[in-house]
């Protein structure tokens, strides 16, 4: 496991994440693309895109193993759990949405929207209302476009029964991260195209009511607002240029306070809260990386 230090900070309330265990580790490496990070039963899943396969990273008393969790993964991207523990896929390659049910069954729960195919769902999160909410771009598309048969990358939701697929928003170039503010008032997306975060104040009902620009990440390097959590203090922890930008919790419709940077050596894609959930697992192109801070992540599956 290799240690890598670095931080750009921009705020001293930066500092308040941090604590002597707050360094970045390298713990898994030899990949293509990883994506979809998600913390399950004592270890973590990810997204080996290229490879059609959902993995698991987990240490046993011999030390670290990767096992094939699902394959083929129909090229899953972002993954999360339900209310009830099943997993929630994006699925490329299928172009749809599926949940994989604790007893092992794969079911659709969302593949057209008017009769029309989806893109390629990309990333998703579930309400405590149970309703799953996910991004559409057409990043699993051929050239990004063959294929296509929607006018727009769509925000949906959905039940888990595959009822009620709700178009919510359909003027993003390319939707990609999805997370709640604690409160689940607000809903941050990322553009990974144009390179900003979106936050959408919620109705009761849970849809858009309102929007403001969050954050433009686009420094000219490398690197593009992505994956996206939220930890429970309301911060908002965004892939982007350099690393996980991290901006101060906001309760209003307003631009996001950057805090600073958790600084990786390759470009980041995606990131979640695992272990007892103070530790940010982050999947990085070719590699795994995870700290230690002193905050803790919102939660995922069953609450």
């Amino acid at each position: 496991m290799t240690t890598i230090e670095g931080f750009d900070i921009k705020q001293g309330d930066f500092k308040e994440i941090l604590n002597k265990d707050s360094i970045v580790e390298y713990i898994a490496t030899g990949f293509a693309f990883v994506e979809g990070p998600l913390w399950k039963d004592k270890g973590l899943l990810f997204s080996d895109i290229p490879n059609n396969r959902i993995a698991y990273h987990s240490i046993s008393e011999e030390g670290p193993n990767i096992s094939t969790f699902r394959y083929p993964s129909g090229n899953s991207n972002g993954l999360t759990l339900d209310l009830d523990g099943n997993l929630i896929a994006c699925e490329h390659s299928t172009r749809r949405v599926s949940i994989t049910t604790l007893s092992g069954e794969i079911l659709p729960i969302a593949t057209r929207y008017r009769e029309k195919r989806l893109n390629s769902p990309n990333d998703v999160v579930v309400k405590s209302d149970g309703y799953v909410y996910f991004t559409d771009p057409p990043y699993g598309l051929p050239q990004m476009k063959q294929g296509k048969e929607l006018p727009f990358s769509g925000v949906y939701r959905v039940k888990t029964n595959g009822e009620e697929l709700e178009l919510l928003i359909d003027n993003l170039e390319a939707p990609n991260g999805i997370a709640f503010s604690p409160d689940e008032k607000r809903l941050y997306v990322t553009d990974s195209m144009n390179k900003f975060i979106n936050v959408y104040s919620l109705d009761s009902e849970g849809r858009p009511k309102g929007v403001k620009q969050f954050a433009d990440l686009d420094t000219g390097e490398e690197g593009t607002a992505d994956g996206i959590k939220i930890d429970t203090d309301g911060r908002v922890y965004s892939t982007g240029p350099g690393g996980i930008w991290v901006f101060a919790p906001s309760e209003k419709l307003e631009k996001g306070k950057l805090l600073g940077r958790i600084l990786l050596p390759e470009i980041p894609a995606n990131c979640a809260w695992g272990e007892d959930g103070s530790t940010l697992f982050i999947t990085a192109r070719t590699g795994l990386y995870k700290i230690r801070l002193a905050t803790t992540g919102t939660a995922v599956g069953p609450r």
